[in-house]
């Protein structure tokens, strides 16, 4: 069994084949031996992380253990709050910060035996595409550390493909999970908006983000998802709708299944590779009995600058909570009010941050609101109904993740525009609240791929069953990058 997966983990430790304590001391060693090449971690937690492991090996020793995921060591983006340890988004604004309470899905995890070793690093609140924005520096891609392992959920993708833990939480607002996993060689799942709680996750685009999960595999997600998705009164935006247990499907078979490819997906910055490995992924989802065919996804072109209107608006609401008076960076020496606000906000907001606040204020100001908010809303609608219409067809749509594998670091950082484009696929799923994933599908100039594959509303059972199916007849998700020489084996 192979303890780089989750359920390879459960059923070690169900055999008494290694405990709790082993795991933890495991991704304790491999975060001390990797953080100064990945710099996937913000805050590390070892003290706290061996005493719950503890805990763990003798509930279980005595029969009484939470559940199947009881004693594994995971990671929480540094997104999501966590009682009595910090938690920074990744920004000198909440450097600080040490949340009185856990976030739902962390609150959900803990209950299930799962054991934190810590707070990964981030894209400064979640906004960027390479984890370079973050105030605490850059993290590198274990496949090749001069490349971004993606953003924002960078850190835990990198954590995951490095083997530190085998399971990470991530946030998906604009492709936050699935772009990072597609560069890193993992498995990303974004569920449908409100299936999992936004309760204790810090805000950034409030209609648009979304709780998810990066490991190996498409069962461990399911295992994760399981564990923290459902409805959470303390939520406004959660679904109060029945929820049966994903992994339940997982090895149904695909014969029927209808998939759905769109041409849109095939635009002239899909690199010939990713477009190569989408057409082998294909053909191995024909062969397990899936029929595919074209739908039309006509408004798709619209994803990027509709996204860039609504997210930044939405970011400047929310973060106009952060003025240095209630919580977060408060400048020092300040002689009134209107000089508080200024400098606390210039020194603890990062580049992107401002960009994108001063951005939303500009769409939402007077005059501005009808040629912009207004009109992204409508293409944000035209949107979602195509994606309604191809359903109405076909049972899920698969194309790529990204148009290219993993950029060099610096490469996009002072070209936005460019950076933004690397979310081309992924933000569709977003505006219309749709479940999404991206596995493995290949390697391209020794750097992984993956494809995407989309459902309807509250289909995360069967895309997770599509994506395991997938990855029964292939073994991309169980290649792992040489973290010191940047090779994949």
């Amino acid at each position: 069994m192979s303890l780089a997966t989750i359920d390879g983990q459960r059923a070690a430790l169900e055999s008494g084949e290694i405990t709790s304590v082993d795991l933890v001391q495991r991704s304790v060693a491999a975060i001390n031996e990797l953080q100064p090449v990945l710099n996937a971690f913000i805050t590390v937690d070892a003290e706290a992380a061996l005493a719950a492991a503890k805990e763990s090996d003798a509930r279980r020793s005595r029969g009484a253990a939470f559940g199947p995921l009881d004693g594994i060591p995971i990671a929480h983006k540094d997104i999501f709050c966590t009682d009595g340890l910090r938690t920074t988004c990744g920004s000198r604004m909440l450097e600080n910060f040490v949340p009185p309470y856990d976030a739902t899905v962390v609150a959900r995890l803990r209950r299930a035996g799962l054991v934190n070793v810590g707070k990964t690093n981030m894209d400064e609140f979640a906004m960027g595409s390479s984890n370079e924005t973050s105030y605490f520096g850059d993290v590198t891609n274990p496949w090749d550390t001069t490349r971004s392992p993606g953003g924002s959920s960078g850190g835990s993708a990198a954590a995951v493909a490095a083997g530190i833990v085998a399971g990470a939480t991530g946030t998906d607002t604009g492709g936050s999970i699935r772009q990072p996993a597609a560069l890193c060689g993992i498995t990303g799942v974004k569920p449908t908006y409100g299936r999992a709680s936004r309760y204790g996750m810090i805000a950034f685009a409030s209609s648009l983000d979304q709780a998810g999960t990066l490991t190996h595999t498409a069962k461990d997600a399911a295992l994760l998802l399981d564990a923290f998705c459902g409805f959470d009164p303390r939520d406004s935006t959660s679904l109060d709708s029945p929820m049966e247990p994903i992994s339940a499907h997982l090895d149904d078979s695909l014969a029927g299944l209808k998939i759905g490819v769109a041409e849109a997906f095939y635009d002239d910055g899909l690199a010939s590779g990713c477009r190569d490995s989408l057409e082998l992924a294909l053909d191995e989802l024909r062969s397990l009995g899936a029929s595919v065919t074209s739908v039309e996804l006509s408004n798709l072109y619209l994803s990027v600058p509709t996204y860039y209107v609504v997210a930044p608006a939405e970011c400047s609401s929310n973060m106009s909570r952060f003025d240095g008076i209630r919580f977060g960076h408060r400048a020092a020496g300040c002689t009134d009010l209107a000089e508080l606000y200024t400098r606390s906000r210039s020194e603890g907001f990062g580049d992107e941050v401002k960009r994108r606040i001063m951005t939303g204020t500009y769409v939402l100001s007077s005059g501005y609101y009808d040629a912009y908010y207004l009109k992204a809303q409508r293409a944000r609608q035209l949107i979602s109904d195509d994606f309604a219409r191809a359903f109405a067809s076909v049972d899920i749509i698969v194309g790529p993740t990204t148009p290219t594998p993993a950029f060099g670091l610096g490469d996009k950082v002072d070209d936005p525009v460019t950076m933004y484009l690397n979310d081309i696929y992924t933000i569709g799923a977003n505006l219309a609240g749709l479940p999404a994933l991206s596995v493995p599908s290949g390697l391209v100039d020794d750097l992984p791929v993956g494809i995407q594959m989309i459902g309807p509303p509250l289909s995360e059972a069967r895309l997770l069953n599509a994506a395991h199916r997938f990855q029964s007849v292939t073994d991309w998700h169980t290649r792992v990058p040489n973290v010191s020489t940047g090779d994949g084996k």
